[in-house]
Order: C-alpha cells, then sequence, then structure tokens
C-alpha cells in the first residue's frame, strides 16, 4: 500500500468512525426521545467532512501532470490541509463566543444517565480516533491527515471539558464551563493557526531542513571526483514531488565525458534516495602552478576572511574575457546585497587592476 492509499484508508476509518457514532447517537436519542442527542449525532455526521476532503485532496493530487501543471498537483494535499485548519479554527472560534457568553451568562447543567453514557462513548471513541488519525499523519507526512486527527481530539477535549465542569456545577455549585470553554477554545485558535502555518509555509516555500541538507551534502560529497557542494535549492511541489539543484567543485582536469558521468551518478542517486529530480552544475576549480590557481587562493582567502562572509566558491577566471568571478554566500545579518557587491569588487580589484571583477551574490536555502 503506497503513501496515498494509506492516506485515503485513514479517512475512510474516520468516516466510518464517526457515522458508527451518529448511528449510536441517534438510536439512543430515538429510543430515549432527546432531540438533543439526535443533534449532536448529526453533528457527528458533519464531523466526518475533514475526511472527506482529505480523501478528495489525496485524489486530485495524484493527477497525472498535463502541459499547464508539468510538476503535476502534488501541492493540492497543502490546500486540503489549509481548508481542514480553517474548520478548526472555526470551531475554536465559535467555541469561544459561546464559552465567554457562559462566563457572563451561566447556566445549570441537566444530565440523566443516558446522556452521560453517550458523552463518556463519544469522548473515547473521538480520543483513541483523533490519536490514531494524527499519527498516521504524521507517519505518513500528511498536514491534513495531522489536522484531521487534531479536529477530533479536540472535540474530545471540549466534550470532556464540558461534562468536568458539569460535575463541579452538580457537586460545589461552582459553574466552570464557560471558563474551561474559553481556556480549550484560545488553545484551538492556537492549534488552529498552527494547522494553517505548515502548508501555508510549503506552498511558499520554505528552507530545506537542516538533517536533509547535510545528507544531501554528504552523499554527493562521497563520490570520486567531488570536492565541494555548494548552491543547494529544493522545491516542493508536494510530498512525492522535489526538485533541485546544486553546484559540485571538480579540478579542471576533468574530462566532459568523466564529468558527464559523475553528474548522471549523482542524479540518479538522488532520485532513488530522496524522490528528488536534481540539476548538478560544475564549478572547475584551478589546479597547477599556474596563474589562475594563484589567484583562486589568493581572492578566495580574502574574501574567506571577510567578516560578512560565510562562504566562498564558485571561483572562475578567463584572460580571454578579462574577466574575474566568484560567488559568495553572506551572512543572513547582510541585507543590502549592492553595497556588499561594491565593497567586495573594490577589494579585489587592485589584485587584478586590467580586469573586470564580477561578485555573485548566493543566498542559503537551507536551515
Amino acid at each position: 500500500m503506497n503513501r496515498s492509499q494509506e492516506i485515503i484508508r485513514t479517512s475512510w476509518i474516520g468516516i466510518l468512525t464517526n457515522v458508527l457514532l451518529a448511528g449510536f447517537k441517534a438510536a439512543v436519542g430515538i429510543l430515549a426521545s432527546s432531540v438533543a442527542i439526535v443533534m449532536d449525532a448529526v453533528n457527528n455526521l458533519s464531523d466526518a467532512l475533514s475526511s472527506v476532503i482529505t480523501i478528495v485532496g489525496t485524489k486530485l493530487s495524484q493527477r497525472p501532470a498535463d502541459r499547464k501543471h508539468p510538476f503535476g498537483f502534488g501541492r493540492i494535499e497543502y490546500f486540503s490541509a489549509i481548508l481542514i485548519a480553517v474548520i478548526v479554527l472555526s470551531a475554536g472560534i465559535t467555541s469561544l463566543i459561546e464559552s465567554v457568553k457562559k462566563i457572563f451568562y451561566p447556566t445549570v447543567p441537566s444530565y440523566t444517565t443516558v446522556t452521560l453514557v453517550v458523552i463518556v462513548v463519544a469522548i473515547i471513541v473521538k480520543l483513541v480516533l483523533g490519536q490514531y488519525v494524527k499519527r498516521k499523519g504524521e507517519q505518513l507526512s500528511s498536514d491534513a491527515l495531522i489536522a484531521s486527527g487534531s479536529d477530533a481530539l479536540f472535540d474530545a477535549i471540549i466534550t470532556l471539558a464540558t461534562l468536568v465542569s458539569a460535575g463541579v456545577m452538580l457537586l460545589w455549585n461552582v459553574s466552570l464551563d464557560g471558563i474551561l470553554g474559553a481556556l480549550i477554545s484560545v488553545v484551538i485558535i492556537k492549534a488552529g493557526i498552527e494547522m494553517l502555518a505548515s502548508p501555508i509555509n510549503e506552498l511558499l516555500g520554505t528552507s530545506i531542513p537542516a538533517e536533509l541538507t547535510k545528507q544531501i551534502m554528504k552523499e554527493v560529497t562521497d563520490f570520486e571526483g567531488v570536492h565541494g557542494v555548494f548552491d543547494l535549492i529544493l522545491h516542493n511541489y508536494g510530498p512525492d514531488v522535489k526538485i533541485g539543484s546544486l553546484h559540485i567543485n571538480v579540478y579542471d582536469t576533468m574530462t566532459a565525458y568523466d564529468i558527464h558521468g559523475l553528474t548522471r551518478k549523482i542524479t540518479t542517486q538522488m532520485f532513488e534516495k530522496h524522490g528528488i529530480i536534481m540539476t548538478v552544475g560544475v564549478y572547475a576549480m584551478a589546479t597547477g602552478d599556474n596563474r589562475r590557481a594563484e589567484l583562486q587562493s589568493t581572492v578566495m582567502q580574502k574574501l574567506a576572511a571577510h567578516k560578512d562572509i560565510v562562504q566562498v566558491h564558485g571561483f572562475y577566471y578567463s584572460e580571454k574575457d578579462q574577466m574575474l568571478s566568484v560567488d559568495v554566500v553572506p551572512d543572513i545579518s547582510v541585507h543590502d546585497d549592492a553595497a556588499l557587491i561594491q565593497q567586495l569588487t573594490n577589494e579585489i580589484q587592485p589584485i587584478v587592476p586590467d580586469m573586470q571583477v564580477v561578485i555573485v551574490v548566493d543566498h542559503n536555502y537551507s536551515d
């Protein structure tokens, strides 16, 4: 069973559980002639909506790429997660409004043995379902499942808080219903905002996780002939589609044929191990005893010693074109690239007064 099938299967379990719970409540409500329990059963059917959204989103995300969408439809999963997060956020806001009303206008709860049994069963079912769905979401890296599981857990917590406050009211005549409800509502609203943040950040583009960066850097560096890895960039087009690029240092004595073979090995491994469609660029390192190697050492050491520079790479020198070019990665505190370029150019220009100096500012796209 692949990832999408697992997500859909988990969502169907959520739908089935909510339907069975709704059926149980409806049957008890009809037998007990309780309109409130019957209405709560209807509410359980609406709780299945998040699972339906997850299934629809997952199926749409599996549509094959077309001319207008060459990277596929994987990002639809993020929209599904956003919709469910909005549902959770709305529930939290609604609960907060109702809880505040109860603080100012407290009511005395009225529970029968039948309603208590229904509430306890609902709490247990929702807790088990929420934990299961959320755990599967974390295992499958599915924001939609995580949000759906959290939705079920919050339902259980709200119901539990209502039950606890009712017990306190009946035993000690102290109304905590509104206060507990307001506190839990604030937690739900905060969680809803955090749920929104994750898929929205994926759509906007987040930095590459530090662990993945280190792993890719190490794997590529381990290839024979690679003497440095730079400019790693990854674009996420859904959980299953990643497209990226990086540059490697190779000696300038390496043939085009050997470079072709090396980059082919790297791209193959990146796809097989990480599912990344990787483009590999090449920087030629000057070797031997010549002016190019001497300038490479001098310029890169001078720039590396600069307080605002964290990395120097991509040195290129051409007597034919009368040009010297080098890439630098500035500290994150540097915001004026143009000023930095001018400053570094002024420092390097005296070394090659008769040449054009080109400073290229790169940025770090990982954690």
